[in-house]
């Protein structure tokens, strides 16, 4: 009699969550790249569009990719309300379908889709998976000095402000497992804009998880017209101490990479 096969361990079903706002010179292709990362790394991949009610028609644009793809998937959300809440409201969409990782990722190719099986990789020995530009290996390109100094500042900043080693704690590309978002009290989580990205590291640290950081290069978007504003750097200023006495006083141990 032979020996039975071991089966291989299940893939897990990775969720990329994409908000989008005006993307529809991105949105296709971009697409279009994500699905053949998944093919060719042999990913079990979905892509969710969250879109606030762009004008320009990126929401009916994704509708159509949709159609043609089942692993294509929009949540129309009807008004422009920041990443923050757009995000939380793709979190629960993610996980209710059966995500065992959720992906955060910008439409704008400044997040590259090829690196999206070195942060699933990683996420098998961590909770969460930050992609960092700060990190030995990582960077940035097509930046003049006043955005390197404010992008660099800003985390630097938050990082002596919450006290923590995370050295790219305002990126965008990040991978969570399911269980951490399951954790985190997301009604509670206040931020909007990127300072969103802050506060849901940092509330991962406080609750103990593992946070590793793998390096990326940024890049600049090239189609379409960028999200900051004055207002969004406002609200990480102000927002990020509020953070520190809110939630750091009852910090638990933690953990880094």
């Amino acid at each position: 009699m032979s020996e039975p096969t071991p089966q291989s361990p299940a893939r897990p079903s990775v969720w990329v969550c994409i908000p989008t706002y005006n993307e529809r010179e991105n949105i296709e292709a971009m697409a279009a790249q994500l699905l053949e990362v998944f093919d060719a790394a042999a990913i079990d991949g979905h892509l969710l569009v969250i879109d606030d009610g762009s004008p320009d028609g990126t929401g009916g644009i994704a509708d159509g990719l949709a159609a043609g793809d089942p692993r294509i998937h929009v949540l129309h959300r009807t008004e422009k309300a920041g990443i923050g809440p757009a995000y939380r409201a793709g979190f629960r969409y993610a996980i209710a379908h059966g995500a065992d990782l959720i992906m955060e990722m910008d439409c704008d190719f400044s997040h590259d889709p090829a690196a999206v099986p070195s942060l699933v990789a990683a996420a098998g020995d961590a909770d969460v998976v930050l992609g960092s530009r700060y990190v030995k290996g990582g960077g940035v390109e097509d930046w003049g000095l006043v955005r390197r100094i404010i992008s660099r500042g800003g985390s630097l900043y938050a990082q002596v402000i919450l006290g923590v080693h995370v050295r790219d704690l305002t990126g965008g590309f990040k991978c969570f497992r399911r269980d951490v978002l399951q954790a985190l009290p997301l009604d509670q989580v206040g931020s909007a804009g990127y300072v969103f990205q802050i506060e849901m590291t940092y509330r991962a640290i406080l609750q103990g998880f593992r946070v590793v950081e793998v390096p990326i290069t940024f890049t600049d978007r090239a189609e379409g017209t960028s999200k900051m504003s004055k207002a969004i750097v406002l609200e990480a200023v102000t927002h990020v101490p509020r953070l520190r006495w809110q939630l750091g006083r009852r910090r638990k141990r933690t953990t880094w990479a």
